[in-house]
């Protein structure tokens, strides 16, 4: 009997022997509907840098009441207590080590704001501690990861979302559009096949291009307020320089992969479901740019994607930021540009007339309680995520790297397929299943 299960139970024997005041099981929502504790879910949060202050994360309300924080930097936990008092009028539980937090018998759901060299190792030992789990993009920052992870999911019954939702819902960067008329119009065929999508400065990618590391880091001592070991945890060991951690760990390929890792997914995973491409993975990616550095990310110039049939992901970065006006989904038959300008006329009222999408289930805490598939979940997540790190080992690696989606390993090239079952520091490993 799980805990839910328990409280339900309980309830409904208490009830049998004496009346109560409602303020005993539950207490009135923003919605003016009644949730028994048995009904509200908990969540702690992992990590409390910037992103945990999101909306999406930085909650407490009738449906999922926050109960528990952790982080490895002393003052970020002590200011997360603070403002959770102060803003959410919550008293939380701190951790330092996420293990207790992931264990938490009183947590019903982890959202992982770590930097991603943890999402993997987080987010299944929450499966395995019985959680769901919300986590951060990018899904994880290896392959193998990405799959431990969607196997461990499957495996616990879990519920799991991606913290990344243009395929459902807001205007898709810089396109002036949600993503259901992309999505309607392609399956139309009226753009005809195969189709190649840019995504490029103009629609806002170039946003975060330029978060590189730094080479020859000086190292520096380790500020008394950081556990640094845990910080790092599976990455391998590199002496403590103030740029490695918080903001500017994107910078560094032990723990994410510059701006292409940090926004990829974002813009990945929408444009896998608009070429209801969900369930496949490109064959081939090819890269332009300059050689990498071992450990500090550099800049490139524009990683491309082929699927076997022919369509075609083309991510443009340094030199296409003044490029002059180009197709965002170009196909044989017409093309749509930026502001959703199209080839074909009266384009809007074509769409109108094309039947809908299949609606996404989006309500998270709903999927919760239902047990039912969130609209971006672990399957899908891997996929994108697959195609995210398959463009970071084809940069680290400088060449042109040929995919098989069937055992979802690199053809012929025995380096990048290093990379994508990772070693990790210490006793970490053994989390990873």
């Amino acid at each position: 009997m799980n805990r839910r299960s328990f409280l339900r139970k309980s309830a409904v024997g208490a009830a049998a022997f004496t009346v109560l005041p409602r303020e005993v099981f539950g207490k009135m929502g923003g919605d003016s509907r009644y949730i028994a504790p048995s009904d509200q879910l908990t969540h702690g949060i992992i990590g409390m840098g910037g992103i945990s202050y999101s909306e999406n994360h930085f909650y407490s309300d009738s449906t999922c009441r926050l109960v528990s924080i952790c982080d490895v930097d002393a003052n970020h936990l002590n200011n997360g207590v603070k403002n959770i008092k102060e803003r959410l009028g919550e008293t939380v539980k701190p951790y330092r080590d996420w293990r207790e937090l992931a264990h938490d018998p009183n947590v019903d759901i982890v959202h992982i704001c770590t930097p991603p060299h943890w999402h993997g190792l987080m987010s299944i030992e929450a499966a395995k501690a019985g959680k769901d789990i919300w986590c951060e993009k990018p899904m994880t920052r290896t392959i193998g990861e990405g799959k431990a992870v969607m196997e461990a999911v499957k495996r616990n019954g879990r519920v799991f979302r991606l913290n990344t939702w243009f395929r459902f819902k807001d205007t898709f960067y810089g396109l002036g559009t949600t993503v259901k008329p992309l999505k309607k119009l392609v399956a139309s065929g009226k753009l005809g096949w195969p189709l190649t999508v840019r995504i490029s400065g103009a629609t806002g990618f170039a946003w975060k291009f330029y978060w590189t590391g730094k080479e020859n880091l000086i190292p520096e001592p380790v500020p008394a307020e950081l556990d640094y070991d845990m910080w790092l945890g599976p990455a391998p060991f590199k002496p403590y320089n103030v740029h490695r951690t918080h903001s500017t760990f994107r910078g560094y390929w032990d723990y994410d992969g510059g701006g292409l890792a940090d926004m990829g997914q974002h813009y990945i995973d929408p444009v896998q479901y608009i070429l209801g491409k969900d369930d496949e993975f490109p064959v081939k990616v090819e890269v332009d740019a300059p050689q990498q550095h071992p450990d500090a990310v550099g800049t490139w110039r524009s990683i491309t994607y082929t699927y076997a049939d022919g369509c075609k992901i083309i991510l443009e970065g340094e030199g296409f930021e003044s490029k002059g006006k180009v197709p965002y989904i170009e196909g044989p038959l017409g093309s749509v540009y930026k502001g959703f300008e199209c080839t074909i006329p009266n384009v809007m009222n074509v769409i109108n007339e094309l039947p809908d999408p299949e609606p996404q289930e989006t309500d998270f805490v709903k999927c919760v309680h239902t047990r039912h598939r969130f609209a971006l979940d672990e399957i899908k997540g891997y996929h994108s995520a697959t195609i995210v790190n398959m463009g970071v080992c084809a940069l680290r690696l400088g060449r042109t790297l040929n995919f098989d989606p069937k055992t979802q390993t690199f053809i012929g090239d025995d380096a990048a397929n290093l990379l994508i079952n990772q070693p990790m520091r210490g006793e970490w490993g053994k989390y990873l299943f």
